[in-house]
């Protein structure tokens, strides 16, 4: 599928992606769901530590914390389990642990950033949680393309790749390399 790209900003082409997933998954996110997807996706691309911490013990240690530090621990916790139940199923076999322990711990840290966190967001914690398996659905058709043996997350990476390089300063790539692209990099 070698179709011309022509959306101008790495927004649009996420936001493309995750419309192509969405269609391919047969599924259909809110304008929240959608535009969260988005800037996490964006903010994997910025940071390289995003899926190589312990999310249980980054559970436990939100926990540990009180508000508004902990919402934001509890979210982080959630948006990894997100990505890696999403993006990198793999790990769960990696790590030693049951498939659906990144989804039932996700759910679980949206939940309880959504006790701690102001109206607004807490709303936005409480349908993540709520739609937790539909984001992860949405990752996961990211990475199945029909046409081809690539996958369209593997694509867009390589798009986002040359695009910071063609735009120096974007913070996208360390050392010509789009954070996460070995499949190595993130254990335990």
């Amino acid at each position: 599928m070698n179709r011309l790209i022509l959306d101008s900003t790495s927004t649009a082409q996420w936001h493309r992606l995750v419309k192509e997933a969405q269609a391919a998954c047969d599924t259909r996110l809110d304008e929240h769901g959608e535009s969260y997807l988005v800037f996490l996706l964006m903010r994997y691309l910025r940071n390289r530590e995003l899926l190589r911490r312990a999310m249980g013990v980054g559970y436990l240690h939100a926990l540990q914390t009180s508000g508004r530090l902990q919402g934001e621990r509890l979210r982080d916790v959630g948006d990894q389990c997100l990505m890696l139940s999403g993006l990198f199923p793999g790990q769960a076999v990696r790590r030693r642990v049951r498939s659906d322990y990144f989804v039932a711990l996700g759910r679980s840290a949206y939940d309880e950033a959504q006790r701690t966190a102001p109206p607004a967001l807490g709303d936005l914690y409480a349908s993540l949680a709520e739609h937790f398996i539909e984001l992860r659905d949405v990752l996961q058709a990211m990475r199945a393309d029909p046409d081809d043996n690539a996958t369209s997350l593997d694509k867009a990476l390589r798009r986002m790749e040359r695009t910071a390089a063609a735009e120096p300063g974007t913070g996208l790539t360390k050392g010509g390399r789009i954070p996460g692209q070995d499949s190595g990099q993130f254990r335990h």
